[in-house]
């Protein structure tokens, strides 16, 4: 495909004039003719600039200067399309790779905050203590009583000043003994924070 390059190139060679000659002649750079003939249109600021050169270099040479503008004006309009095309996709990838990124950040930031509130709320918190057996508060003939209770694992567990030692899974047993009528339960849990839960329960005996 014909170019504004190869337009002035192949004229000047036919002519016979050499680049030095063509400098002293219309006043401009050789390294700037050189950079026309080729194509590289990176040595120049602007496109108005490359188009005084290319009329001025066409004149010189006894062309029709809007033949070789012409070429130009194709040929670098598309280079332009181009070099716009890869600039918008540049900027939607960045952007959406900040986007992905932000998006990521926030999602740890919150996994994050969500976990140290959840922590936060644990050491703070006294220790929680349930009571698995017995299933009934009222008895018959029964001299003790199975309880069975689970709490933290490194709780401290205490029944009527005695101290009760939990299992890996923080369940305890402990043998309460009945008299007639009303029995009160009272366990004391101590968590690793220092955190203390107190658990009443009242169990009856009948005669």
């Amino acid at each position: 495909m014909t170019s504004v390059g190869q337009i002035l190139k192949q004229h000047r060679e036919k002519l016979g004039i050499s680049f030095p000659e063509i400098e002293k002649n219309i006043k401009i750079r050789e390294k700037l003719l050189r950079a026309i003939e080729s194509e590289d249109w990176s040595v120049f600021n602007s496109k108005f600039y490359i188009s005084g050169i290319i009329k001025k270099y066409s004149l010189y040479l006894g062309l029709d200067p809007k033949k070789p503008l012409a070429f130009f004006r194709r040929d670098y309009e598309k280079l332009e399309t181009v070099r716009f095309k890869k600039k918008i996709s540049s900027r939607y990838l960045t952007s959406e790779t900040k986007k992905v990124v932000m998006f990521l950040l926030i999602f740890l930031f919150v996994i994050f905050f969500g976990y140290f509130v959840y922590q936060l709320t644990l050491f703070l918190s006294p220790p929680k203590i349930s009571l698995i057996e017995p299933k009934t508060t009222v008895f018959r003939k029964e001299e003790k009583i199975k309880i069975v209770g689970q709490t933290e694992k490194d709780a401290s567990v205490t029944i009527f000043g005695e101290r009760v030692f939990q299992n890996k899974d923080g369940r305890f047993e402990y043998q309460f003994p009945l008299h007639e009528g009303n029995n009160e339960l009272m366990i004391e849990v101590i968590g690793a924070n220092g955190k203390k839960t107190t658990l009443k329960k009242i169990f009856k005996l009948l005669d």
